[in-house]
Order: C-alpha cells, then structure tokens, then sequence
C-alpha cells in the first residue's frame, strides 16, 4: 500500500508510527526505504505462537537487550515463522498487529486495589496484595470449608469461591492451575471452552471416542470437497483458511451454510443462507438424502459403525420426546437408550440390516420427516438449494473421495450444540470420511489454548485428560472406578478407556506424591467431591443470591463474555472479594465503575472488594500451546513483562504460600488435602515451564517391565508413551493424553522437522501431537478389514507385520488384519456411533428443537415440544426471555477478522481498522424500519438494550420460515466499556442466559431482538 507520510499519519490516528500497523502494509514507502536487515542484526530472536485463535501460527519475536542483571529486553518486531507447516510465514491481521497486545497501554504493571464502595484503584505492594487475597480466601474457606456431607462422606469441597481460567495461558500454567484449585477443594472452577467450544467434547467423544478435532489444519488441502457450517473460517482463523485455498487449487469445492453471506462465503462456490438455529433440520434432511438414495460407503457402514447392531424394543421416539423423559426434573431416564443383547449380555446384529430396530432403520424412521419441503420450511433454504448440497456432498460417498466439515461457534453456542455435531458427525461416518486424510470432523477452536485448557480438565467436574471428578457418591475409589471405567460392550474390542484406572491412579500420585499410598486408596479422598454441576450459569446464579463469596478470575473476561451482561454485573457487585489475574485492563475488572449507559452502576453501593493483579502474556513465558490439531507447541520467552507483572504459576504460589502459613499460625478447616498436594518444584514460589511440562508427561516412580520381562523405563526417568502408565502407584502423571511430550530423548513438542515424506502434510517430526503424537485419529479407518485402503493416494495406515504405523502413527494397536477389532477404540463397542447410546443427556439421535427464543412461536415437527426439553435454564432466569411479539427478529453474533473477542479492544491497531460496534441489517428490514446507513440503533432484548451504529447490506436476506418472514441481525461482539479506543456497550447484554444440557455452553447465536432508529447519541 503506498501512501504519503501524510496520510499514513492521518490513517493511524496519527500517533502509530511506531505501532505494528508497519507490518500490515500501512508505512509510507519512504519509511520502508531503509533495509531492515540491519534493524534486526543485533536482535534476540525467540519462537513463540500466536495468541489468538487455535491455528497455532508460528511467530518469531525480536527483542533487543544483552540479557544483562536488571536490564529489560523490549520486543519491538514480530512476523511470521517461514517453516511453520500450518501458517508458512503467514500472520493475520491480529497476529501481525500482536506487538500492540504486548505494548498495549492498558497493559498492567502493579497489583491494584479497589476498596469497597470506593471510585479508583490504589496501587499495592505484592506483598501486600498476596497477603489480603490469602486473608480473604483462608477466611472464607474456613467458614464453609465442608469435610464430609449428610451422609458422612469424605467430600473435602469448598463452593464459596469460585474460579474461572484463562483458555491463553500455557498447559503448564493450566496444570498448576488445576492442582492449585482442586487442593483447596475448589469445585466451582471453569474455562472459556464453557463458553465457546464446551459442546465439542460430548458430542465428538460420544460419536468417535475422542472429543477433539479428528484431522489437522494442513490435512484440509486433501479434500475433495471442503463443508463450511457453523464457521466463518476466513473470518475468524485467517491463515488456517490458506489450506482451503489450497484444497480449491487441487480441485476441490467449497461450499458455506451460514445465517450471513461472509467472507468465507465470498470465495466459496456453493452458498445457502439459513436461518439461525435450524442447523439439525438441515443436516438430518441430508442424512435422509443420503439414505434414501443409498449414497453411502457401504463396507464402511456396516463394519465400522453401529448401524447394524439393535437397539432395545423399549427405545422409541413420540411427538419431540425420546423414551424416559421425566417432566418433572426435565431429565431422561436413559436406560432405554441401548443395545438389545443376548443371553450373555452381547449386543444383538444384523448385517442384512433387515431388522426394524436396528441402529440405521431406526435412524431412517428417525429422519423420514426431513424431506426437501419441510428442511426449507423450517430452515429457509430453498429446495432446489437444499438438493444441490446433498447431490454435491453424496459423491463423496465414493471410496476415492473425502469431504471434511469444518464447524466452530455457529454450531456449539446453541441449547443444541452438541446435536449439531452429532448430526454431522453421523453424515462423515455414512460417507466412510473418519480416519481419512481430507475427511473428518474439524472444529476449529476459537482461542490459542482453548484445546489445551479442556485437555487439563479446568471445568465443573473434570480431571486433566478427560477423566471426572469424583462425586459425592462414590464413597471409595473402587466405586468411583467402577462408575466411570467403560464396560466393554463388544466382546473382543479394545475399549481402551478400561485403562482408566491407569490414568486415575497415575494422576492421583503426580497430585500428591508420597502422599498417596495404597492404604489411603492413593490420596483419592483429598480430591474434591461435587454434589451437583456447577456451571458458569449456576455459578452467577449463586453469586446473585449471595451464595458464592469470592471470585478468582484468571485471563477470563465474563462481563463480557457471559450472558446478560447486567446480570453478570449484579452478581459481582454482590461478591465480597473479587481477584483478576489478567495482562490488561478488562470490563470485568471495571465492572463496578460507572460508564453512563455503557455500565451504569453507583460504585458507592457495590461492596465488593477487587484485586487486579498483572500477569505475563503469551511473550512473556516459556510454555506449550495446543492448538485444534491437538498439536502441542513449545514457545518461548521473547520479553520481560512490564514492571511488576508476573507469571500466574508464581502469583498462585505466593498465595498458596500465605495460605499455608495463616494454617500454621491459626489453624483451620481443610489443611489435610491442602498439605498433601505435593508442591516439589526446585522453587515452590516459582514453578518452571519445564517441571510443569514434565509432570504432565510423567515419571516412573520405580523400574517398569513389559509382561515379557523386559526394562522399559528405570525408576525417575520420564515415560515415552500412555502404554507405561500403571495402577500400582509406580507411575505418576499428571494428563495421561499429554504422555510422550517430553521423554528422555527431550522436549518433543519442541520439535522442528517440517518435512513432509507423503505429501498429505502430516510433518510428525513438527511439534507433538496428542495422543502419541498422531495426526489423524481414527486412522485405521482409512483401510478395510483387510488392510487395503479405501484409496491408495491416501494410505495413512500400513499393516507391516508387527502394528499399522506407516505414515501416522495408527490409531489402533497390534491386531493384525481381518481381526475382529474395530477401529473406534476409545469406543466400548469399537464403532462409529450413529446411534450415541446413553452417551449424551439430550437424545441418542440429534433432533430439531428451536431456540429457547424463537421467531416462530412454534415447532413446525411437534408444537408440543418446541425447544429443546432438557436446556439448562436457573429458575430465576424464565422471566428474561422475550417472545417474537415483543421482539421479532433474529438476533446473531460473529467476530471480526481484525479483532479477537474484547481483547482487543486494549490494542491500537485493532481498534484503528475496526473502531467500533455495529449492527448488521438487510436493505429489506432497513427500509422496512426506516434505517440509513450510518445512522444510530438502539436494539432491545428481553435482558437489556445496546446501541450502534447500522451496516445496512446485502450479506444477510429476509427468509420465508414457516409462512413467516424472519428477518436477522448480526452482532460482532467485540469492544467494551473498557478499552484504548471508543467506548461501546457490550453485545452480551443482549443474549440469552440459557445452556446446551451436556456441556452447559450458552446460546449466543439465536435470540429474539427489536431494533429502532434512535437520534439518542452514542
């Protein structure tokens, strides 16, 4: 871009000269003439990785500073890491501009302090601030700090304080994190994956084995045909977006569904617009196409899924209400929801697939409502539309074609996120595209750590690497073993989830050392027992009624990022202590400031006393990331943190520190799980990266043989694989999937060889992948019983005498081929389910349900049950959702390329390119209310009113639903209150306080709103 100097000032507000806007393209040539070659000679270069989404794009950071005592190296240039396999050298508008995140002048550099009913913030010492943070949660713990419930059983829980985590920190930092939280009994504990990403899990895992992206970013290029729904790729993962591009370039088509004709839309070569909410009626009239014009890959079906096993007589469906729902509890009782077996307790088959209760004639029966006429009344897709996406998608039936679907928060931030997964899930399994390079289900994660933060098990009732909590009923680890380890259903499968007690075992003596012995059941009662799921609605619920005290909120945001904004605010203005560890200034830390309409609150009335204390950011720390190709990615420290900022492992040191030493001086309730958590780090007020990373790795704790006797790990070395781990106590690991990471050989996820042998773009020697650093899940998959490959040009998979690794490490084992074992074998069946059995709390099949608040008024396929029966709603709650009388239209959020959620409003760059929020119209509801571009709206919910400026566009069209015009508008979520740039409301004011049932995700993507002209000023 060439301008004058003049200009380019003009462009930047006139102050970003020295801003990276340089590295979008924006400096004037004369600024660019001289060579840069020799501004980087003397530099310190440090890999690292982006810190937005979950692409993962390689960065090299220049710093300047000799590293002498006391003297701080200041970042000054970032750009692309040319041998990055997934980005290649490319940064997106976000990452190139990453400089002005960590130079952001709301970085914060000394704890602060804001006393109740006061209107400023007072800087502290740290020392001053660990002690009155310890002071408060130490109080407050030994006043509800609950030993043993009703029942007398051990239950060491504390649910008065209340913690939400950063999904940007490291997995390090998110493994100290949980053994922090969880030794205090902290049940009441989150990430932003409950916001975001939270249905991924359930649904992929109760269809696949596994709740992570099956495939990985470079993998997309392999595609024949690429599927966009419930996304917006390249909008919202830019770089990630280039392996699209590169599918197109080998022949493949793109095709988008979406409520907005986006920019991933504009480069796309089919588009249908649908309308928000109605995913599940589309995607079950494709899987009624694809059956009734048999377009399925048939030995695939019958061999590696469960359609034709049989399902129970007592199963059915009536009138939107599979068998077993209680209306009282608004539960189902899933015990219908099963195999019929023999005598001997095996499933019951058909191969014929002939029998009426089999899984795929249940599954046509299921879906034979969803005809052509009835997927565009409900969606308002057009049929001849509808029909071209199942003809295009059916020829991927074929052996010798993938499709793979890429989805994100389009379809998992809905009271249905799950189903509509599943839905998808199901129609790759029909189509043989699991297991397959340029097939799967890939769901691209929102945040760089998202991935890495579920997989450390930061949420209500997990464990790190997916094991659960124990609840208050599992009196002994016996019972509780017995409880979550799968029985096998199939005789003869690997059901390799019967390892459970591996993986427990093994964490339990990583949490407590020495302190978990065979006699005290391996410290299994100092882990917290929850009596109930507390989720973040719950968890807001319970600081409104004044039964959550305190509120530890570490690189979170939920002023911004929750439901109903007021509420949120309530809430915390009712807290007596609230702590935000966090690299900037945020609404959530100001949330007791008064901003006029933007937040208007009186600070004198909230009591609420509010610590913010400054943390690293990404730049600032050695550390792993993983991004959605589960790929786990070394980074290293580029810059001292500004001031007085410091890493969140030392800050949660220090104030377990003072804990401790209040306990020893004053006694109290709850120092037993306390003190056995085992805390050996070289310094316990400093935890390095590298102890954290090896802990999750793990250890033998004595020498290990095979079962021929052979030494395959001495006593103290780290383990190489999961196969190590053992139930004996003589294994300790902190996240079982993360085994392999860091080995004696040393850091693998630090790995550089980008070399690609097959051409499919797997590049094992880059990074770490989990599990067993493998690529492509399900990989066995992608051959029959046999062995042969369903296509050669994509082998993944080679039987060689011994196991089936060839160019992935397989997914699978030592059976050699036409064995019994199927390929899912994190399955207890060792199948693809497209029957998910009692594996998710809202129905074994996916099923329309509308919106809780929908444009409609009604169920178009049972008016009875019109929104989903088992969403998660507080009781209080029922009086904020509106009806489309008082609001008619459809209300959607979406991001922003050149922004990442409200971060960004703390960097100048991102806040030049995209000043401030907008509401996005059609010409037709534009002209219907009077509305110009540019001018001034003020758009209500039921919850609250925001206003913005209109985008009136051609992007979004009215649709015909159910005789009913349905007209949407989209909502970016970006901005705040709160920020280097223009204030704005903040769009979560508007959405729903409703939950998806499995994984409790909010539905910020369908909600009813009105929307006037307004010449009220912004």
């Amino acid at each position: 871009m060439q301008v004058s100097r003049r200009k380019f000032f003009k462009i930047c507000a006139g102050g970003m000269a020295s801003s990276s806007a340089a590295m979008l393209g924006f400096m004037p040539t004369q600024a660019l003439a001289a060579p840069r070659e020799y501004k980087l000679i003397h530099a310190k270069v440090a890999r690292n990785n982006c810190t937005y989404c979950a692409v993962g794009c390689g960065m090299l950071m220049y710093s300047l500073g000799d590293g002498a005592k006391n003297a701080r190296g200041k970042l000054f240039h970032v750009e692309g890491d040319p041998d990055h396999p997934v980005s290649r050298g490319s940064l997106c508008p976000k990452g190139a501009g990453v400089l002005d995140f960590v130079n952001s002048p709301n970085r914060l550099k000394y704890p602060e302090y804001r006393a109740p009913g006061s209107d400023k913030w007072v800087r502290l010492s740290w020392e001053d601030a660990i002690h009155r943070i310890a002071k408060l949660m130490k109080e407050d713990r030994d006043a509800y700090f609950e030993e043993k419930n009703a029942q007398d059983t051990t239950v060491n829980r504390w649910l008065t304080t209340t913690m939400f985590c950063s999904s940007a920190t490291s997995n390090e930092t998110g493994i100290l994190t949980h053994r922090w939280a969880r030794s205090l009994g902290m049940v009441t504990i989150n990430n932003q994956a409950a916001t975001c990403h939270g249905p991924t899990v359930p649904a992929l895992a109760a269809t696949f084995g596994r709740g992570a992206m099956t495939n990985h970013w470079v993998d997309i290029k392999n595609a024949n045909l690429v599927i966009v729904m419930g996304a917006n790729t390249a909008e919202a993962h830019p770089v990630g977006f280039k392996w699209v591009i590169e599918a197109k370039k080998n022949g493949a088509k793109l095709m988008v569904v979406d409520p907005r004709f986006n920019r991933t839309a504009a480069v796309s070569d089919f588009f249908a617009q649908i309308r928000a909410g109605s995913d599940i009626a589309f995607l079950l009239g494709v899987i009624r196409y694809l059956l009734e014009h048999d377009a399925i890959q048939h030995e695939y079906v019958k061999h590696y899924t469960n359609a034709a096993l049989i399902v129970a007589d007592d199963f059915e469906f009536n009138d939107g209400l599979f068998s077993g729902f209680d209306e009282s509890t608004a539960q189902y009782d899933r015990t219908s929801w099963a195999y019929a077996t023999d005598e001997s307790g095996q499933p019951l088959r058909d191969l014929t697939m002939q029998h009426p209760h089999c899984v795929l004639n249940l599954l046509k029966k299921h879906v034979e409502r969803y005809t052509a006429e009835t997927v565009e009344n409900i969606t308002g897709v057009k049929q001849a539309t509808f029909n071209q996406f199942c003809e295009t998608l059916a020829e991927t039936a074929s052996p010798n074609k993938t499709a793979t679907f890429l989805y994100a928060l389009g379809w998992t931030q809905h009271t249905v996120g799950a189903q509509n997964i599943r839905a998808m899930a199901m129609i790759q399994l029909l189509l043989g595209n699991i297991g397959m390079a340029g097939g799967g289900v890939n769901a691209l994660r929102g945040h760089s750590n998202v991935q890495g933060a579920s997989d450390m098990g930061l949420t209500p009732v997990g464990l790190p690497g997916y094991l659960q909590l124990p609840n208050e009923k599992d009196v002994s680890l016996e019972k509780y073993l017995e409880r979550v380890t799968p029985k096998t259903l199939v005789q003869g499968q690997t059901n390799f989830l019967q390892n459970t007690p591996k993986f427990v075992v093994s964490l339990l003596k990583s949490f407590y050392g020495d302190n978990a012995t065979a006699e005290n059941e391996w410290g299994f009662h100092y882990l917290p027992k929850y009596d109930q799921v507390y989720d973040q609605l719950k968890m807001i619920e319970m600081m409104n009624e004044g039964q959550i005290n305190g509120f530890l909120c570490q690189g979170f945001n939920p002023v911004s990022s929750l439901p109903n904004k007021n509420k949120v605010v309530s809430a915390l203005s009712k807290l007596k202590y609230c702590v935000v560890f966090d690299p900037t200034e945020t609404t959530t830390s100001n949330f007791w400031q008064n901003h006029g309409e933007y937040n208007d609150v009186n600070p004198a009335e909230i009591q609420t006393e509010v610590f913010r204390l400054p943390t690293v950011c990404f730049a600032e720390e050695d550390g792993s990331i993983a991004n959605s190709g589960r790929w786990l990615q070394w980074h290293y420290k580029a810059a001292e943190p500004p001031a007085e900022a410091k890493p969140d492992v030392d800050i949660l040191a220090e104030i377990r520190e003072a804990i401790l030493e209040m306990y020893e001086k004053e006694g109290g309730r709850g120092l037993e799980p306390l003190k056995a958590t085992a805390w050996d780090y070289v310094n316990p007020l400093e935890p390095k990266a590298e102890e954290l990373a090896k802990q999750n790795n793990g250890y033998a704790l004595a020498d290990l043989y095979d079962t021929a006797g052979n030494l395959i790990a001495k006593k103290g070395e780290l383990l190489s694989n999961f196969g190590q781990l053992r139930d004996d106590g003589t294994t300790a690991c902190s996240a079982w999937i993360y085994t392999g990471q860091w080995t004696e050989k040393g850091n693998q996820m630090d790995n550089r060889d980008n070399s690609d042998p097959s051409g499919l773009g797997n590049t094992l020697g880059w990074a770490f992948a989990w599990p067993a650093n493998r690529r492509i899940v399900y990989n066995r998959a992608s051959a029959d019983l046999t062995g042969k490959p369903w296509d050669p040009k994509r082998q993944l998979v080679k039987w060689n005498g011994k196991n089936w690794n060839y160019i992935d490490i397989a997914d699978f084992g030592t059976a050699p081929p036409n064995s019994e074992i199927m390929p899912f074998i994190m399955q207890n069946d060792g199948l693809g389910g497209l029957f998910c059995l009692n594996r998710l709390a809202d129905g074994p099949f996916p099923e329309h349900y509308e919106p809780m608040e929908t444009p409609i008024g009604t169920n178009p396929l049972h008016p009875n049950v019109i929104s989903s029966p088992v969403a998660r709603v507080m009781e209080n709650d029922k009086p904020n959702f509106g009806t489309s009388n008082e609001f008619p239209y459809v209300g959607t959020t979406y991001s922003l390329t050149e922004h990442f959620h409200a971060w960004t409003a703390q960097v100048q760059l991102s806040m030049i390119t995209q000043p401030e929020a907008f509401a996005e119209i059609s010409e037709e509801l534009a002209q219907e209310k009077g509305i110009k571009q540019g001018d001034v709206v003020k758009v209500h919910s039921k919850r609250g009113y925001i206003k913005m400026k209109a985008v009136v566009t051609k992007r979004i069209k009215p649709l015909t639903v159910n005789g009913q015009t349905v007209h949407t508008i989209g909502f970016p979520i970006h901005w705040g209150f709160s920020g280097v740039g223009k204030k704005t409301f903040v769009t979560n004011t508007l959405t729903p306080p409703v939950g998806e049932v499995n994984s409790l995700t909010p539905e910020y993507k369908a909600f009813l709103v009105n929307i006037e002209k307004t010449t009220e000023a912004l």
